[in-house]
């Protein structure tokens, strides 16, 4: 069940300090919605609920669930949440997620922290076997994004972060 971040931000893994990420920031802008963000449990089930969680939002962002812009975020939200369960699970630490819209820069930036320093994403989507069962998540990632990355969190674990083009 998502929670929103109520947690002091100076718990190791917990509260909004826990999204601190490089690359370009969204512009705040007092017209813009706030952002979303909230943390679930480090599983299967978790990982659907944020997908389910990101599309409401952007539902209330004005962007219908059938719309490329809700199935772009949606997409990548389920990619970054699924990559944080099977790659950045560690056993009693949930993982956050951050959603925020920048509607004059057109731009969604999905953010997924999760805490496992050690095993940050590569720089570009890895290759995969053309019949493999998995693999594929990061290419998705890289072409529905204009930019995405990661950085360090402190003081333990990861954001990785994708900013999705979404129409005005």
């Amino acid at each position: 069940m998502p929670t929103e971040t109520t947690v002091p931000a100076d718990e190791p893994g917990r509260g909004t300090a826990a999204f601190a990420a490089e690359g370009p920031a969204l512009t705040d802008v007092q017209t813009e919605p706030p952002p979303l963000v909230a943390q679930f449990a480090s599983s299967p089930r978790g990982a659907r609920l944020a997908r389910q969680l990101a599309v409401r939002c952007l539902e209330e962002w004005g962007y219908p669930s059938a719309s490329d812009a809700s199935c772009a975020v949606a997409l990548v939200v389920a990619e970054l949440a699924a990559n944080a369960v099977r790659h950045g699970r560690v056993p009693g630490r949930d993982f956050g997620l951050r959603l925020a819209l920048d509607a004059a820069a057109g731009l969604v930036r999905v953010e997924v922290a999760d805490a496992a320093s050690a095993k940050r994403p590569p720089a570009v989507p890895p290759p995969s076997a053309p019949d493999g069962e998995s693999g594929r998540g990061l290419f998705l990632v890289d072409a529905l994004a204009v930019r995405w990355g990661s950085a360090p969190r402190h003081p333990l674990g990861k954001t990785v972060w994708a900013e999705i083009p979404v129409a005005a």
